[in-house]
């Protein structure tokens, strides 16, 4: 913050100085820094298929889209000057701001929710019927199994309950429940439609259900106090742009189809199809960030073992509505899940 300070200082020096830094930067490429080597079988490809289908383009800002893995390389990337945007965790995001770090604001979230379902034996009709029965996981403590404990909570079940397993990644949870080696785990949609054979087994807690009982905001996309104040315009229109391919892609499912297709790995076109259909309400038509959402998702993470040390912060700390907000006022709200509570 006291660079930026310092920068904000000298720019603001002359009205001249201000103008040649303005043209200089906008020359530049807004680099949008991803942590997927290709477009994932997800509502957060918008971001790729933003750039291929020419959505940033016709917005009015030339995007250059910068590829790294995981979101430590990622936040390592925007703090470093390396790009201008970024799509991280919110955990990471909120850690970071917690520990005293460099100011970085959410101002979207293309894809706010993993699309999570449990899957089990079909003779398991309830969640009640899991007690006393074996539960893939990760790990003890991983997401998947901190989300699910919270889902299983709201239908009076403990998590404590279950025999739980740790297996790993969700393609070898899903192999151990279609082997019958678990009776139940936590998988993605996608996961779900890639099982050749699903003899035997039905999803017990669907997408919706899942994100009802568990409103945890996964991803952000973040800016610098910098960026968002030296290239508001570009944030503005990236965000837009965002927000304009997911409602179209909400109306026409099918479309987003038709551009994974490429990058659809072994699923069928069929289950291409199935898996486009299954993100209705997913998609983040009015930008994914709800005030009401986000503040839930910041209160469960400070219940979990990696928050108990921390400083609490508020939401505004790490939260920039104002982006958002203006592209709504632009193009107005749409009918939907996605609603911008502020």
């Amino acid at each position: 913050m006291n660079r930026t300070k310092r920068i904000f200082g000298l720019l603001s020096a002359s009205a001249s100085a201000m103008l040649i830094s303005a043209g200089a930067m906008a020359a530049e490429p807004f680099r949008l820094v991803l942590t997927h080597l290709e477009p994932p079988l997800v509502p957060n490809s918008v971001m790729d298929l933003a750039h291929e289908l020419g959505y940033f383009q016709r917005e009015g800002v030339d995007v250059e889209l910068i590829r790294v893995q995981q979101t430590p390389s990622a936040l390592a990337s925007i703090m470093a000057g390396e790009g201008e945007m970024a799509n991280v965790s919110v955990d990471a995001v909120l850690q970071l701001r917690a520990r005293g770090g460099d100011a970085l604001m959410a101002v979207t979230s293309p894809n706010k929710s993993l699309p999570f379902l449990i899957a089990s034996r079909s003779e398991i009709a309830s969640p009640a019927d899991l007690v006393g029965r074996s539960f893939g996981v990760g790990r003890i403590g991983s997401l998947d199994y901190s989300l699910s404990s919270k889902v299983l909570a709201s239908e009076g079940v403990d998590m404590n309950e279950l025999d739980v397993v740790t297996l790993g990644q969700p393609s070898v949870r899903a192999q151990a429940l279609a082997a019958g080696q678990v009776d139940a785990t936590t998988m993605s949609i996608g996961v779900w439609l890639s099982i050749p054979d699903k003899t035997g087994l039905s999803i017990l807690v669907p997408l919706d259900a899942y994100f009802d009982a568990a409103p945890v905001v996964n991803k952000v996309n973040v800016v610098s106090a910098e960026v968002l104040e030296g290239r508001r315009d570009e944030v503005v229109a990236v965000v837009r742009a965002l927000v304009k391919i997911s409602r179209d892609f909400a109306v026409d499912p099918s479309a987003w189809a038709d551009a994974m297709a490429p990058y659809s790995g072994n699923l069928t076109a069929d289950n291409l199809g199935l898996l486009a259909e299954s993100f209705d309400g997913n998609w983040s038509i009015n930008g994914g960030i709800s005030r009401q959402e986000l503040q839930n998702t910041q209160d469960w993470l400070y219940q979990t073992e990696d928050f108990k040390e921390l400083a609490l912060v508020a939401l505004d700390d790490w939260v920039d509505f104002s982006v958002t907000d203006d592209v709504l006022a632009e193009i107005d709200t749409a009918p939907g899940a996605d609603q911008p509570t502020r």
